[in-house]
This record gives structure tokens, sequence and C-alpha cells, in this order.
């Protein structure tokens, strides 16, 4: 399926999420990365594995980190800023005389403009 190169993604970096399945279900965050290739998504405190770290010059001691994974972008919804409830997004085509012709973010539960 082609997408036009205007249309912008259903959910952005420093968007607010609520993942909806999963271990994390309930929890929320802003997203930190996203990867449009794959559909996922790095969101912070999210989806956290173990990571084993050599010991190094910076961090002599080495040992386990916990670094938050990647997360499918099935399982997140955004969160309405007005009904802070988890919401589907819809694109919404704004046409005005003074700017160009754009398309907006927009929330199915309140009807709000999710853009800045």
């Amino acid at each position: 399926m082609k997408h036009s190169k205007n249309i912008p993604s259903k959910i952005k970096r420093g968007d607010l999420v609520e993942v909806i399945a999963g271990r994390d279900k309930g929890k929320r965050g802003k997203v930190i990365e996203m990867f449009r290739v794959s559909n996922r998504a790095i969101v912070e405190g999210i989806h956290l594995v173990k990571h084993h770290v050599r010991p190094t010059q910076n961090n002599p001691q080495g040992g386990i980190v916990s670094k938050p994974s990647s997360i499918h972008l099935s399982n997140i919804m955004i969160v309405d800023p007005k009904e802070d409830r988890p919401t589907r997004i819809g694109m919404k085509l704004i046409n005005s005389e003074n700017t160009a012709t754009r398309y907006v973010r927009l929330s199915k539960l309140s009807g709000e403009i999710i853009d800045q």
C-alpha cells in the first residue's frame, strides 16, 4: 500500500501513549523513538529488558542494565489530551487561505486536534 509523503504518522515521537496489550497493559509513557518501517516504537519505562554489559573504562563494574525495548504500534494507543483516555486517531485535511494545505491528527474520542 502506497502512502503519500504529506500524510503524517498517527503516532509520533513525544506523544503520550498507553499500552493496551501485553505485560505492561495499562502503563503510560512518552514515545522516545519510532521505527516506521517495522511499525514499532520505543516508549520510556515500557517493555524493559535486561541487557548484560561488559566492563569498560567508562563502566568498570559492568553488570546487568534494564533498558526499554521496542513495542508494536498495534499494542499502544495515544492518550486523548481532553478526556485522559486512550483514543483512536483520524486524519483531517485542513485548507486555509493563509497557510498551506496540510493533514492534522484528530482524536476520535473528543474530536480535538492533537497536533500542536
